[in-house]
């Protein structure tokens, strides 16, 4: 199965993020074409969920999994532990109070 690239993959959901008015931001710009993504929803109120894509073993599928969740800090402390590990690594931070990703929609698992 062929891979979008990392850089259109991004430039893709911020658009649907902006057709739904749910502001968003690149803090970490990774590599273009192979970067892995992480997706940091802030709800604005101290806490915060990050995402990262993973593979289902059962079913083969690209699924949205939550690395890590709680307050913001500590969850800003999990993005700079991945960062450490992967230089190429995009993050993007969804702001929206009620917690909205868009990530279970068709089309953003691949």
């Amino acid at each position: 199965m062929s891979r979008l690239a990392a850089g259109i993959w991004v430039s893709a959901y911020l658009t649907r993020l902006r057709l739904a008015d749910i502001p968003a931001f690149v803090t970490s710009k990774g590599d273009e074409t192979a970067g892995a993504v992480l997706v940091k929803s802030n709800t604005l109120d101290g806490q915060a969920r990050l995402f990262q894509r993973s593979l289902d073993l059962m079913t083969g599928a690209r699924v949205w999994i939550v690395l890590a969740e709680g307050p913001e800090p500590e969850v800003d402390a999990s993005i700079k532990k991945q960062k450490r590990f992967d230089p190429d690594l995009w993050v993007i931070e969804v702001e929206d109070r009620a917690g909205r990703t868009l990530l279970e929609e068709v089309g953003l698992a691949d």
